[in-house]
């Protein structure tokens, strides 16, 4: 049924003869578009009505019926709904908002009461909240024929519909970044065998060959064809490349198994890194490296006063609200990769790779809640974080992947005076419905971050988990 819908759908764009470039070529002389937002965007960016510059707002009025019916929610979607709310609030005390409110960048904003959808084909006719507001998209541009419409959703199946009908549609880019440009925070040079011997001898090497930015790994390999070759991280402020302090170092038993993680664990154990962010497949050792440090600087270094590890509860069936017990018994699904990060971690302990006078640990629960009692240890879910000033802690963000930019923001603003955010996850193993690996906060924060002195960010590239476990993260 829904294959002969679309198909009715295309038959249809033909028989109007419509031309989507041919629009664009058209409209695009015409100054000030028209952009129609679905509530997904609004949801997921509350301030996106801000950033469309000197072109016109429409959001259809059963947008805001969505949008109300949100409001509740005590998640991120909710919060989101009712920020917007506020913000339509505000912008009634200056006009009508059925007539346009202006815009500082010049254009304005409107809610269309009218939805006629009678310009669509039939099988649209049933009511449906995305039907409407095609409706209204399709409204404007036999109204505005002089100038460029676009429905702008985060819903792939109404730009579709949209393209089906030669309506202009378009993703919500903000805030996406090209995943195959990601900046990836290490660099290979062919140098000459003089230079390495520099870089050894003098304990940096002033490099002026290529742009670098601030803490990207390098790595330099000898012109002659030989197996010299050395790493270093590029430092700023001496505009050189130096060698890596932390790289070789255990944090309760764990050890860097290849050249990434060594990279990883350099960020990891320096102080003066404030934001690291881990990007890689399953199984590169992305989380057990941030645990392993953060145990280290927590528990023996004594750098910071407590590990806060967290993560998104994004749900695949029913939300953590319908799991019986109390707040830790129903995190306790959802914190289980952490738990075993942190049971094979202190395993090495039992082994006497980090025996301590006053921890004998016994089971995984009994140890977590012997550092929780402590006050050096917390697993939270990141729905409890907002709204929470936290200093001198060790902050992990594990799965980040699968947080809005705005949300990793509202992390980040967490942090107090004398504290270190680890942000991990894979980009390509996204949960959540209205992102994908480009559009989510931890590339985002990657990409944003790469030139700032006190962050750091590293993707790794080799499983070490186990060969069946590359094998698998590669293959299928």
């Amino acid at each position: 049924m829904r294959c002969r819908i679309y198909q009715k759908l295309f038959v249809y764009a033909e028989r109007q003869e419509i031309s989507l470039a041919g629009l664009k070529k058209s409209a695009s002389k015409k100054s000030g578009k028209i952009f129609v937002l679905d509530t997904n965007v609004l949801l997921h960016d509350p301030q996106a009505i801000f950033k469309f510059q000197e072109n016109d707002i429409i959001i259809p009025l059963v947008v805001i019926e969505e949008m109300d019916d949100q409001k509740r929610r005590q998640d991120e979607v909710g919060r989101n709904a009712r920020r917007v709310a506020k913000l339509f609030d505000q912008m009634r005390q200056q006009g009508k908002l059925h007539e346009g409110i202006p815009t500082e960048g010049g254009g304005t904003i409107r809610v269309e009461l009218s939805d006629d959808i009678q310009g669509l084909p039939e099988e649209l006719l049933y009511g449906k909240s995305d039907n409407r507001i095609l409706g209204v998209a399709q409204h404007y541009k036999q109204k505005h024929s002089d100038r460029l419409v676009i429905l702008v959703t985060k819903d792939t199946y109404l730009r579709v519909k949209a393209d089906a009908l030669g309506i202009l549609a378009e993703d919500y880019k903000t805030d996406k970044v090209n995943i195959d440009e990601l900046y990836t925070g290490a660099a290979s040079f062919s140098v000459s065998v003089p230079k390495i011997n520099e870089f050894f001898h003098n304990g940096h090497l002033v490099w002026t060959e290529s742009e670098l930015v601030a803490n990207q790994f390098v790595t330099l390999i000898a012109d002659d064809g030989g197996n010299q070759s050395a790493l270093g991280r590029y430092d700023a402020a001496q505009k050189a490349i130096v060698p890596l302090r932390f790289g070789n170092k255990d944090a309760w038993g764990i050890k860097a198994r290849n050249k990434e993680q060594r990279f990883a664990m350099e960020l990891l154990m320096d102080d003066n890194i404030k934001l690291v962010t881990l990007v890689g497949q399953a199984g590169t050792g992305k989380t057990l490296l941030a645990v392993a440090a953060g145990l280290q600087k927590v528990l023996d270094e004594n750098t910071y006063k407590k590990l806060l590890v967290t993560r998104p509860v994004v749900p695949l069936g029913n939300d953590i609200g319908f799991l019986p017990g109390d707040k830790d018994e129903k995190l306790r699904p959802w914190m289980s990769p952490i738990y075993d990060n942190i049971e094979y971690i202190l395993n090495g302990a039992k082994e006497g790779k980090k025996e301590k006078d006053d921890f004998k640990p016994t089971n995984i629960e009994n140890t977590i809640r012997y550092f929780k009692d402590r006050g050096q240890l917390e697993l939270e879910a990141i729905t409890y974080i907002r709204g929470r000033s936290i200093p001198h802690q060790y902050i992990i963000v594990d799965e980040a992947q699968n947080l809005t930019p705005h949300e990793v923001k509202t992390m980040l603003t967490r942090a107090g005076e004398g504290t270190k955010i680890v942000l991990t996850g894979d980009p390509h193993q996204v949960d959540h419905p209205y992102l994908d690996s480009n559009s989510n906060g931890l590339t985002y924060v990657a990409e944003k971050f790469k030139d700032q002195g006190i962050a750091g960010h590293i993707i790794f590239t080799k499983g070490e988990r186990s060969e069946l476990a590359e094998l698998a993260a590669s293959l299928i």
